[in-house]
């Protein structure tokens, strides 16, 4: 397990991260140039070597929280690096966000980042409208639907 002083290195040596001391020596960073409200990237990084990066918009398999962070205790070096460069990216993507989900029965919807706000929609037709991501993917997974991944097919 990297150290704190090994993994806050590794955090640094990202220039477009900005560090902010929060308590008990506890580190948050956070990516100003975020296209979405969400901006911490490294979230209580705590002297003990525990703390969590934001990894909810990334295309892998990572066991993220209902916060959308993903522990990063026990990274490598090069897990850390590639983790916090795909969350930057994540949050850098001036395309507008747009995910699929499908149901067992094949009916998609999308969740698509509008203005603020995170919507459903059912083709064209709006489905429903959430303050937060995780809001509105908790109502398609309450509803039977999960992600879509063309590796699933």
């Amino acid at each position: 397990m990297l150290t704190f002083e090994e993994k806050l290195a590794i955090i640094e040596s990202f220039p477009e991260l900005i560090r902010h001391d929060v308590s008990l020596g506890r580190v948050n960073f956070h990516f100003e140039e975020s296209v979405l409200e969400k901006k911490i990237i490294v979230y209580r990084l705590h002297p003990n070597g525990n703390g969590f990066v934001y990894a909810e918009q990334i295309d892998e398999n990572y066991k993220v929280d209902s916060n959308g962070m993903v522990n990063i205790r026990d990274f490598t070096p090069d897990e850390l690096r590639k983790i916090i460069k795909q969350s930057i990216k994540s949050l850098s993507e001036s395309e507008p966000f747009e995910e699929l989900w499908v149901n067992s029965e094949q009916q998609k919807l999308k969740i698509v980042h509008d203005f603020g706000l995170w919507n459903i929609y059912a083709g064209d037709l709006l489905d429903g409208t959430y303050a937060t991501y995780n809001a509105a993917a908790d109502y398609l997974q309450q509803e039977g639907f999960k992600r879509y991944n063309e590796e699933d097919l």
